[in-house]
């Protein structure tokens, strides 16, 4: 079993999320723990009331939010009973017994699990500490469980996230070295069976590190409308040559229909292998590269490879990283605010921004000083001319009429006309 804890911004978020799997019929709200009716006898705000109670008794809090999903063995088929069980045991070990939650289970992804959404707030408005809440109380508890349970142990995905694991061994499609259609089937059939991406940006971005992408064609052409998919390699530059080749022809069947189940089944998959990726990532920028280029080397390294999003202009507005050790592939952004591509330029930059304004400071300061050289005998009339550029500059600087030249006119003080004096004779 393997237990994924997150820590929502907004209780409606975690509740949304799962309220409109029910609505589509890919999940079911199996428990309502520590409510005073039943789940199938409540809606959605009725739901949400329960967590409100208690979230208003505690304003200063930011977090309030606990959302957890409980991932069994393929080959575990486990009751509803018994999944409510489990629950039940999990949120009693982890603290959260007493807290009110819900529990649904999810039959949109090719192993059975859970989630679970609760309230950090409790009934006297002090709040649960969840600091680091996952390695401690909830490693704990998903291994007492799988022993009272005897559920199958959560080796696959552990080694999966450990160093040492070889990556794919696939040779990259060169446009006339080998049979077009071959070599796009080999590539193709490793990606779509082995890794897991949750949308076609994602399936390309791990074919394109191959030489190879999806190509779906512009919205007016004909393929598009039909729903259709071919495969095109790419050369050395990234354009498209060969013959394209239908997905429909490729023997593990990659068409769009099938890609968009796996879209599906991979988004929860993906979940447990988060961390690796983003362990990896912040060792790499713990080492300063001081650019995103240099970024993407350390990170090649360590067998993650680096697509950048840019618009026509250059300027980069995404990005997506290929773990080729646990064979998974995430946007940024998915991983984490933090790992979004604006997030990375900043945690790059400010050493290189701080370097700047040091060496600006240093120019600055070698401006004011006098000239070196300056010989001794240099009349007097050449330093009063200096003196007085640098006095004429600083008036303009500090100028009324420069520095509130756009003051309101119903501020400026009106001038009183004089009267004239009638001189009697």
């Amino acid at each position: 079993m393997v237990a994924k804890i997150t820590i929502p911004r907004s209780i409606e978020a975690a509740l949304n999320y799962n309220e409109k799997k029910v609505q589509k019929g890919t999940a079911e709200c199996l428990h309502a723990a520590n409510y005073l009716s039943e789940a199938q006898n409540m809606n959605f705000y009725q739901k949400l009331n329960g967590f409100n109670s208690l979230n208003s008794l505690n304003e200063r809090a930011t977090t309030k939010t606990l959302h957890v999903s409980l991932n069994f063995d393929p080959s575990e088929k486990l009751s509803n009973d018994k999944l409510v069980e489990v629950a039940n045991v999990y949120m009693d070990k982890i603290g959260f017994g007493q807290q009110p939650f819900l529990v649904y289970k999810h039959e949109d992804a090719g192993h059975p699990h859970i989630h679970i959404v609760s309230t950090t707030i409790k009934a006297d408005g002090s709040r649960i500490n969840t600091h680091n809440i996952g390695r401690n109380q909830s490693e704990k508890a998903r291994k007492e469980i799988e022993q009272m349970y005897g559920l199958v142990k959560a080796e696959r995905q552990q080694k999966l996230m450990k160093p040492g694991i070889k990556p794919v061994d696939i040779e990259k499609a060169v446009y006339g070295k080998h049979e077009t259609k071959r070599s796009i089937s080999n590539v193709v059939g490793v990606v779509f069976s082995q890794y897991k991406f949750s949308s076609l940006p994602e399936f390309n971005a791990a074919l394109k590190q191959l030489n190879v992408i999806a190509d779906r064609g512009g919205e007016e052409g004909r393929i598009y409308k039909n729903r259709g998919l071919v495969y095109r390699i790419l050369d050395a530059d990234g354009n498209k040559v060969g013959v394209p080749i239908k997905a429909s022809s490729i023997s593990c069947k990659p068409i769009l229909d099938n890609l968009e189940k796996k879209f599906t089944a991979n988004e929860p998959a993906k979940e447990p292998l988060k961390q690796r990726t983003k362990n990896a990532i912040d060792e790499c920028l713990q080492q300063s590269p001081g650019s995103m280029k240099n970024l993407i080397a350390v990170l090649e390294q360590k067998q993650i490879n680096t697509v950048l999003r840019q618009n026509a202009e250059g300027r980069l507005y995404g990005i997506t990283f290929v773990d080729n050790q646990s064979k998974c592939v995430f946007n940024g952004s998915d991983l984490g605010k933090a790992y979004s591509a604006a997030a990375l330029q900043n945690r790059i930059l400010p050493a290189s921004v701080e370097l700047s304004k040091k060496e600006a400071t240093q120019n600055a300061d070698i401006t004011d000083r006098p000239l070196p050289g300056l010989q001794k005998d240099l009349s007097t009339q050449k330093h009063q001319d200096q003196f007085v550029k640098r006095e004429s500059l600083l008036d303009v600087l500090i100028s009324a009429k420069k520095e509130f030249g756009n003051t309101s006119f119903q501020l400026l003080k009106k001038k009183r006309k004089k009267k004239k004096k009638i001189i009697e004779q």
